[in-house]
């Protein structure tokens, strides 16, 4: 039986994927949900006291997913969303995994933004006091438009109610910035497949800097692949159809593994 690895991203815990889970388990696959570092509490402890996420980096969450994978009998498939898509291109990078799926993945070093909605959804994280060093909120309506600008009013609230969490703020800068910390090697010709999603109307991470970060990998031999999901948000690991999106994952990763 074929291990996937879940990744989430950030603002949100692995409960996140508890869809996909589902879905990946009754087509036979083993899977898991790790939280990353400093996360592993509930949702209603980090509202609480978030204190302990600050200061926590990228590579802190990135060394912890390397440990988790290398632990595995055999090498798992990964499958990442936002942040955890730019680690699922981390971590193939490093030679972990024996495919990878990253979902409206964040944007590593060196693949910029040219979308307003870019700018519009991820500034107000960035100007908030002392973010650098430390703790982030996100209010509902900053959700609303980044997250879920595709779903009902009902669910945008409900998505909002039962997953979002404070976050690092230090994870942000390091994006922002082009940090060495988010460096992939997009030539490297031994990373192992890699499929990459994009909603069309993603308010956070655009279909079009998606794109930007498939490019990247024009000149790697190593195979990746590409797939829009039309009139898809941020959230379609959970908006209406998110069916279809683990699908294809799915099937994407039995195509590559026969």
């Amino acid at each position: 039986m074929s291990t996937v690895v879940f990744i989430h991203g950030a603002w949100v815990t692995p409960a996140c994927w508890n869809n996909f889970i589902d879905r990946f388990t009754k087509r036979g696959y083993e899977c898991i949900a790790p939280a990353w570092p400093r996360k592993d509490q509930s949702i209603e402890r980090l509202r609480a006291d978030p204190s302990r996420l600050a200061g926590l980096g990228v590579q802190e969450i990135v060394d912890r997913y390397d440990g988790i994978i290398r632990d595995q009998a055999e090498p798992p498939m990964l499958v990442g969303h936002a942040f955890g898509g730019m680690f699922v291109q981390m971590l193939l990078d490093r030679g972990l995994g024996s495919a990878g799926v990253a979902i409206d993945s964040a944007p590593p070093r060196g693949v910029f933004a040219t979308e307003l909605s870019v700018f519009r959804a991820n500034l107000p994280v960035l100007m908030q006091p002392g973010a650098r060093k430390g703790v982030v909120r996100m209010t509902y309506p900053q959700f609303r438009y980044g997250f879920a600008n595709m779903l009902t009013e009902a669910d945008a609230q409900n998505a909002y109610e039962r997953h979002v969490v404070p976050e690092t703020g230090r994870i942000f800068f390091q994006v922002a910035l082009g940090a060495k910390a988010v460096e992939v090697h997009f030539g490297n010709a031994t990373r192992k497949p890699l499929l990459m999603i994009a909603g069309e109307d993603d308010h956070v991470v655009a279909a079009g800097l998606n794109r930007s970060n498939f490019r990247k990998y024009g000149r790697s031999r190593a195979r990746t692949d590409f797939k829009e999901f039309p009139g898809r948000c941020h959230w379609l690991i959970e908006q209406k159809g998110w069916e279809q999106v683990a699908d294809f994952a799915a099937t994407w990763f039995e195509s590559v593994a026969s």
